[in-house]
């Protein structure tokens, strides 16, 4: 064959007549479910994994989560319940090894009493916080992508539970319900606390709506609700995680607060009612038995610490560049949205 005519049948491609036009192409090759499961638990698993650990502020607050959650589920079975007259009234902290926090005036072990105290709390921080997280992100997004009358409404709504008094809301409910079930308790304790969250998540789509990402979903007819999920939701993690952190913290100091004032019953342990005992039941002027005080008082303070590090963490767990950098090695990446 001449030159002339091999090049005559040359395709634009630059494949050869005598080549199948049918034939399978080579060069793309699909994804099989092995690799898409692999590059799944890459993005949602090891990237936020070693997001989180490059974050010193990450690292504290979960492992201080952490060991509250087995505290609250495998120290209760571990721990024995605290009973009375178990060791030597106001016993010293730091003396012994079978009471290693001290006991309080009827000789229970102040250890015993956090540990078993500690599941009724993270009762009450789930349901509380996750109440007021929902409503908060559900009304602000809702006010803030529909606009008109739908915000108008939301927003009426909003205002109008934000001038009610928080305190003398729960109060009142407390005192008609008489709840014992941390996790009504909760509910309780956050139905006030969602306004503000609302208000925030609002601004955030009203700017989040107009940009040209999502003008473009828009143009390529995409469902309302798959573009909030996939363009607006995403970008108002942040704000939620710390809003979810700021709710429990809240929530804590209403049920510890309204504990040691006795509003709430006494049905189940709480460090609440291990401060108020500690109050009326001990000198508090005498440093041998302050510790019955101090020491739920600090495991408060713990558990608000690990909730604030690691809210404050997540902030660059969202953050796309950064999950594209540790899929890709330090290399461009495109992470999918869905």
């Amino acid at each position: 064959m001449r030159p002339s005519e091999a090049d005559s049948e040359l395709r634009s491609d630059g494949g050869t007549a005598e080549e199948d036009l049918f034939s399978p192409d080579t060069s793309v090759q699909r994804e099989s479910l092995a690799d898409r499961i692999g590059h799944g638990i890459r993005e949602h698993v090891i990237a936020p994994l070693q997001i989180v650990a490059e974050d010193p502020r990450g690292v504290v607050g979960i492992s201080i989560l952490a060991a509250f959650t087995l505290l609250g589920t495998v120290g209760v079975v571990v721990y024995p319940q605290p009973t009375t007259m178990e060791a030597p009234i106001f016993a010293p902290p730091f003396q012994s090894l079978a009471y290693p926090l001290g006991t309080g005036v009827l000789g229970q072990q102040i250890d015993r009493q956090i540990v078993h105290a500690t599941p009724a709390m993270l009762k009450m921080i789930l349901s509380g916080a996750l109440l007021s997280m929902v409503l908060g992100t559900a009304i602000g997004t809702v006010a803030g992508y529909k606009s008109g009358r739908w915000d108008y409404v939301l927003m009426l709504f909003s205002d109008t539970v934000m001038t009610v008094p928080a305190l003398a809301l729960v109060v009142v409910l407390v005192a008609v319900y008489v709840p014992e079930d941390p996790y009504v308790v909760g509910l309780i304790l956050g139905i006030n606390n969602w306004p503000g969250l609302a208000r925030t998540v609002r601004s955030e789509v009203l700017s989040i709506r107009e940009n040209d990402v999502v003008e473009a979903a828009r143009v390529m007819g995409l469902s309302d609700a798959r573009i909030v999920r996939k363009y607006v939701v995403r970008n108002l993690m942040p704000y939620i995680s710390i809003n979810f952190a700021n709710s429990s913290r809240r929530i804590i100091f209403e049920a510890v607060g309204l504990y040691f004032l006795g509003l709430l019953p006494t049905s189940t342990q709480n460090w609440g009612i291990m401060m108020q005992e500690a109050y009326n039941n001990s000198d508090l002027t005498a440093v041998s038995q302050l510790h019955w005080l101090v020491f739920p008082m600090l495991t408060i303070v713990l558990l608000v610490l690990g909730l604030i590090l690691t809210a404050q963490s997540l902030d660059r767990l969202w953050n796309v560049r950064l999950r594209a950098r540790q899929l890709g090695d330090g290399e461009e990446t495109t992470v999918d949205a869905d």
